[in-house]
């Protein structure tokens, strides 16, 4: 089994109408047999065509759930629920966001968000920040296939005390390097509790190679994925959750590099590391979350300098896997069959009152808030490639607001929590045009002449009349 991307150009539709159906409909005949598409993304929209990036599954002859659903299964909501307020946050991984696209540094802006609902649903890429997390409290920490599926109406999430944590590590010519997710591990078990449900080691190691896209987009490939795989089956009922640490290549020199960027390079390994998580956790149907492990005992001992603080973190860390192993402690259950979703306290896309994501970020998860209603906030500050501009579909009038930084996106979600139309808070405040609607189809009007008595008081109508 493999992990490789495509890129895939397909005609447009007018007016950009049904797009998750056109999509699936135009790349399903690009996919042989057992090409699993797990992730994508809407990299460039035209008048004439749309440019996908789509991240596969390759070689697949592993036994996939019952319930498996093609990850454009889309299943519409019968409405929002006011029971509660629930924001999704999401930065797609690999796409250079300045907030969001470094070590866990969007973070910040998830707890404001987190202040503004009841709860807030998000994913590694914002709060992961190597040795540290610093995940909201009223949060949920979820794979980012299974945001996507929460939006597309077909799975549901309830929450947990505690994971059985499985830990899956490659296998390491230096003995220090694994000592390093070892000792992770343990340390986690040991100051808050984790519940390791066993630690197993890859041999021969998981093969994840870190590329861009064709859109500049930080993608990769693997090989081995059938080993993990086969482990995950065997070991099924053991474990409620999967961590994994694992090696990506990368060029000589990256290393140095990246940190000598400012800040301005794409981190390359989060690519391929999206693109695995989401491939396990919609083929296994369990939370996931991946950490790169370092490639070298010399690639530990540079001295990366003073660096950009957005990746602070990832220079002071030395196994890089300590945010995933806090984050997936608690991760919700992944709920798919009808009944379960139905059940009081699984939260649902009926639950999901706003998204909140970069500007231009086209991917499902926008198409499916777009589709089932749900009001998006798309942030300019901090954004990174763009796609193009999400006002080119076809939204509803007050799904779609534009904020410029995350303190104006703070306010507009307040104001969304609170019933409040966000535009009646700002100045200029615009009066409504009134529009004269005709009945060309009705009948002309009839005009009855009433009676009246001898005071000239109209009397009612006759049967006649």
């Amino acid at each position: 089994m493999q992990l490789l991307e495509k890129s895939i150009t397909i005609q447009a539709v007018p007016g950009n109408y049904g797009l998750i159906q056109h999509i699936e409909n135009a790349v399903s005949f690009r996919f042989s047999d057992g090409e699993i598409p797990v992730r994508l993304a809407l990299t460039a929209i035209d008048d004439d065509t749309y440019t996908c990036e789509i991240g596969c599954l390759v070689g697949s002859d592993h036994p996939l759930p019952q319930d498996h659903e093609s990850i454009f299964a889309f299943r519409r909501r019968s409405g929002p629920s006011a029971g509660s307020f629930n924001a999704a946050y999401i930065v797609p991984t690999g796409i250079g966001a300045e907030v969001g696209g470094h070590a866990g540094d969007a973070t910040p802006a998830a707890q404001l968000l987190a202040s503004c609902c009841d709860r807030l649903i998000t994913h590694p890429n914002v709060v992961n920040a190597s040795d540290i997390n610093e995940l909201p409290a009223n949060a949920y920490y979820v794979e980012g296939s299974v945001l996507c599926r929460l939006l597309m109406g077909t799975i549901g999430l309830e929450a947990v005390r505690a994971n059985r944590v499985l830990v899956v590590f490659d296998a390491h010519a230096d003995p220090m390097i694994e000592n390093l997710v070892l000792n992770t591990v343990d340390a986690a078990r040991a100051t808050y509790g984790l519940d390791c449900a066993g630690i197993y080691r890859l041999d021969p190691p998981l093969e994840l190679t870190a590329s861009s896209a064709p859109s500049g987009r930080a993608i990769g490939s693997g090989r081995n994925i059938h080993m993990l795989f086969d482990l995950l089956r065997e070991t099924a009922d053991s474990y409620d959750a999967v961590a994994i640490s694992s090696v990506i290549g990368v060029p000589d020199g990256i290393h140095e590099k990246y940190f000598n960027s400012g800040g301005d390079m794409i981190n390359p390994w989060g690519g391929v590391e999206a693109m695995l998580t989401h491939a396990v956790s919609s083929c296994i149907n369990m939370p996931s979350a991946h950490a790169p492990m370092i490639e070298a005992h010399e690639i530990l001992n540079e001295d990366p300098g003073r660096v950009d603080p957005r990746m602070a973190a990832e220079a002071i860390s030395s196994s890089f896997f300590q945010c995933v192993l806090k984050g997936l402690g608690q991760s919700p259950r992944i709920v798919s069959d009808p009944d379960g979703m139905a059940a009081s306290g699984v939260l649902t896309a009926r639950d999901v009152s706003c998204l909140i994501i970069p500007e231009g970020c086209i991917g499902l998860p926008t198409l499916a808030a777009l589709d089932q209603g749900i009001p998006v906030i798309a942030v300019r500050e901090g954004s990174g490639l763009i796609a193009s501009e999400l006002s080119a579909l076809p939204w509803r009038r007050n799904q779609l607001f534009t904020a410029e930084n995350y303190w104006e996106a703070a306010g507009i979600l307040s104001a969304l929590r609170a019933g409040i139309t966000p535009g009646s808070v700002r100045r200029p405040f615009a009066g409504m045009v009134v529009k004269t609607w005709k009945n060309s189809n009705a009948p002309a009007a009839t005009v009855h002449r009433r009676r009246r008595d001898t005071f000239g008081i109209a009397l009612p109508l006759a049967l006649s009349d």
